[in-house]
């Protein structure tokens, strides 16, 4: 039997890839980070529920992809306001007015499904609605991170909440997909209402959270006086401008986003899930099986990433940590391209090599989003931190919108394999041109390991 020295380096060697539980030692991150065990699953009950009642309404992966687009402009123009807003007002006091707001839309789509309505334009304004809410709600969240959490433990951080995120997003979607037929629509709105409470509950909880306008860039930064700082509490186009001028000085910041846009404008297909169930697969076109488990497939992928992210959030070369991440993604969904072609409109081999590849392609977007946020939050001021996260919503959220009307259109005209297939190829290809033209972001280090 081994001694228990000689079982120490396994163990320690085990503790080093599995995820950091630092921030957990915050209480105002762990009833957040719990509460959010809840919400997520609510929340990606009517992430799958929407595109199924478009598709069963209209029967078109156009309308579908349209959502995109009523999604986008809303992210867009909330999300800069909403990011400069965090950075001027109690943050505490806008997540619970934005939580609320998300809850009264979700008792909207449970309305208009109850009733019976059938209106796509309804269904559609509505869910524009939700991503205004969701655009001022996500940033301010986020960048309240380097606040409650220890010092150095925002990359596990950010870790252990897309955990909980995509986590929630394998149970979501399984569970709308399997009970869509039993339930119809309007039950599973009502229940993301009620999962909601959760966070609110949790938001209630926490302290006043000015912003810090010192720049100081901490959690321990005071906030300024007198003439200067009041005129910047006020939150408009100046304020907005000044965070694009501060990112537009920070190239590798800029660059992140520009491969995150690269792999979720031509590499998420999820517009096209409907299409693959029904015509691809096989499936009924009132959800089914396959129809959640691609729904569930990235989402898992990422958990799976999660629970092994320790050595991820350790990552010396960020830089190459992202673009590697990257390309795996895109491959991966080359390989789904393929399989879904292959199906021929019937569940059997291909279907199932097709939700593996979408898996292992979370599992590359998960490494590849714990580090890009992490870079961001831990090189932006306190100061900056709200109206940054407002651009990095709308590059995170807004791309896999861009690529639901991209797809839409796309998968209408050349089918959803062929559509799937040539957008990991246009991944590959434009992560490459990417880094060729900046090749400094290969060389990116955190400061946290510059500073030792």
């Amino acid at each position: 039997m081994a001694s228990r020295s000689q079982r120490r380096p396994g163990r320690m060697a085990l503790r080093s890839v599995l995820a950091d539980t630092t921030p957990l030692q915050s209480p105002h991150f762990r009833r957040l980070w719990t509460a959010n065990i809840v919400t997520v699953i609510g929340s990606q009950l009517t992430v799958v529920v929407v595109p199924a009642q478009i598709y069963s309404i209209t029967g078109s992966s156009g309308f579908v992809g349209l959502a995109g687009a009523f999604g986008l402009v809303p992210l867009i123009i909330f999300g800069l306001y909403g990011g400069a807003l965090a950075d001027m007002m109690d943050r505490r006091r806008l997540l619970i007015i934005t939580t609320v707001g998300l809850i009264a839309t979700a008792v909207a789509f449970w309305a208009q499904a109850a009733a019976g309505l059938d209106n796509v334009w309804l269904l559609l304004s509505i869910f524009a609605l939700q991503q205004a809410f969701f655009a001022v709600n996500q940033p301010t969240r986020t960048a309240i991170t380097a606040r409650i959490v220890p010092e150095g433990a925002v990359a596990p951080a950010v870790s252990l909440n897309m955990t909980v995120q995509q986590a929630g997003a394998i149970l979501g979607p399984i569970l709308g997909g399997l009970l869509i037929p039993v339930t119809g629509y309007s039950l599973l709105y009502l229940l993301d209402a009620f999962c909601l409470a959760a966070t609110l509950w949790a938001v209630l909880k926490l302290p006043a959270l000015p912003p810090d306008l010192s720049g100081s860039g901490g959690a321990s930064g005071t906030n300024s006086t007198g003439k200067d700082a009041s005129r910047r509490r006020t939150p408009g186009f100046r304020s907005i401008a000044e965070g694009f001028i501060y990112l537009a000085a920070m190239p590798i910041l800029l660059m992140s986003f520009v491969i995150d846009l690269i792999a979720m404008i031509f590499g998420m297909p999820r517009a096209l899930i409907p299409q693959i169930s029904t015509v691809d697969f096989g499936e009924t076109g009132d959800g089914g099986l396959f129809y959640a488990l691609l729904w569930a497939a990235v989402p898992a992928g990422a958990v799976l990433g999660g629970i092994f992210s320790g050595a991820v959030t350790r990552l010396r070369h960020q830089g190459v940590g992202i673009v590697v991440s990257v390309l795996c993604w895109g491959v991966a969904i080359i390989v789904m391209g393929v399989a879904v072609n292959l199906a021929d409109g019937r569940i059997g081999l291909w279907a199932c090599v097709a939700v593996f590849a979408f898996v292992l392609g979370g599992l590359a977007d998960m490494f590849s989003s714990v580090q890009r946020s992490a870079m961001l939050q831990e090189a932006a001021d306190d100061r900056m931190r709200g109206r940054l996260q407002g651009v990095f919503l709308i590059v995170v959220a807004g791309g896999p919108r861009l690529a639901d009307m991209l797809h839409g259109w796309a998968g209408s005209v050349l089918g959803a394999g062929t559509a799937t297939l040539v957008g990991g190829v246009l991944v590959v290809i434009g992560t490459v041109i990417a880094v060729a033209i900046v090749p400094s972001f290969l060389k990116y280090v955190p400061a946290r390991f510059t500073e030792r």
